[in-house]
């Protein structure tokens, strides 16, 4: 799980757009962007690259 201590977030003009770009705190990558509108409740909508994604397997306790 990601926790707030491993991502920076930075304000992006660039393409005459304004967002926020997410960073990876280790080594400043870049990960995607976050916007406003997103369902409740934080409101936010992430747009991550999916490179930067690594799904894992929950693990289920039979």
């Amino acid at each position: 799980p990601i926790t707030n201590s491993d991502i920076n977030e930075a304000q992006d003009n660039s393409f005459s757009m304004r967002r926020t770009e997410v960073l990876c705190s280790k080594c400043g990558g870049h990960l995607g962007h976050v916007f406003d509108g997103g369902p409740k409740p934080s409101g936010l909508r992430y747009c991550m690259n999916s490179i930067s994604l690594d799904f894992k397997p929950e693990n289920k306790e039979d």
